[in-house]
């Protein structure tokens, strides 16, 4: 699942706690500029397996970040500042 973005959301479809995610997200990059793809685990036996019970789940590059809820701060304070 490569992707340039640095968010990811694991979701899926009828999940509400996903389409609260998915907003939340979309208020993040309207501040820092940065894009978000949305990972489905509908058909994906390891995504289900190892994140299904988590629904939605926020990764940060490639990492996970949170789950269930978007912790807006955090992730606007972990994209904007400088990597070491």
């Amino acid at each position: 699942m490569a992707t340039d973005a640095r968010l990811a959301l694991i979701t899926r479809p009828g999940c509400h706690l996903c389409d609260d995610a998915k907003a939340a997200l979309d208020r993040v990059v309207a501040v820092t500029g940065d894009k978000w793809v949305e990972w489905d685990v509908t058909g994906d036996d390891g995504l289900e397996r190892e994140y299904g019970d988590r629904l939605p789940v926020v990764m940060l590059d490639g990492k996970e970040h949170g789950y269930w809820r978007v912790e807006e701060d955090r992730l606007l304070r972990d994209l904007t500042t400088p990597q070491l």
